[in-house]
């Protein structure tokens, strides 16, 4: 009997490390499943300070709460690489599920707050929508 015992013993962690990983995996979202990435870049304008700056890279991250089809989101500030300088200070980079989650979240009423509270702050907005490819 000590035999099958020690089997069960060493299958009971492995049934219990395969279960956590099915659960995981379900809750994992695969970019494979988006349809769109929406680029957002921002130039700000010479008199916002650095507080303006990071209230607006704040209140943005929380646009993605707004969305439900929001696959991902990241951003940064653009790292200048030549002595002109660049034509824009940060990029958010948005990727939805579906084409229309991407234009849902253009008209969304949050999103909207969002630029009247902080459009005094910009000189310029470039935003895209681009296909992801399959």
């Amino acid at each position: 009997m000590k035999p099958r015992n020690k089997t069960i013993g060493y299958l009971i962690p492995v049934f219990a490390l395969c279960v956590f990983m099915l659960v995981i995996y379900g809750a994992y979202v695969p970019h494979k499943a988006a349809e769109t990435q929406r680029v957002v870049c921002i130039k700000f304008k010479a008199d916002a300070t650095p507080e303006d700056i990071e209230k607006h890279m704040r209140d943005f991250a929380t646009l993605k709460n707004s969305v439900k089809d929001v696959v991902a989101y990241s951003a940064g500030k653009v790292e200048k690489s030549n002595a002109d300088g660049e034509e824009f200070d940060v990029i958010h980079y948005l990727t939805f599920r579906t084409h229309e989650s991407a234009q849902k979240y253009a008209l969304n009423a949050d999103r909207k707050a969002f630029v009247k509270e902080n459009e005094g702050n910009w000189e310029k907005v470039l935003e895209l929508n681009s296909s992801i490819e399959k």
